[in-house]
């Protein structure tokens, strides 16, 4: 069982921290189907997306394999420049195959 949770830090950026923990007792092998491992999003209180941080990006396609021991963690971190000024809320996904893992948490700026 994966676990995870999104932080955020407001200052001239905006700081995005994505942990997975696998909370089980087991490995879990985790499937890729490119480079893009996880993927962040802001939304507006409406649902609107303001930004995205695969758009625009190309990634490696081929399948990449990593194990996570009961117990680890990954942790992935990105960086939304420029935000405007407001009430948001921030998304952050796990892009494995097979995995249904991501968190979200509400933030001003």
């Amino acid at each position: 069982m994966l676990e995870s949770s999104l932080e955020v830090t407001v200052g001239a950026e905006v700081r995005l921290r994505f942990n997975v923990v696998n909370a089980s007792g087991e490995t879990v092998e985790l499937t890729f189907r490119d480079s893009g491992r996880a993927d962040f999003a802001v939304y507006t209180d409406d649902g609107e997306e303001v930004w995205r941080w695969s758009d625009g990006r190309m990634f490696m396609q081929a399948l990449q394999y990593s194990d996570l021991q009961p117990g680890q963690a990954a942790t992935f971190t990105e960086s939304w420049p420029d935000p405007t000024p407001g009430d948001y809320t921030a998304e952050a996904e796990l892009r494995a195959v097979d995995q249904d893992v991501g968190s979200r948490t509400p933030f001003s700026v």
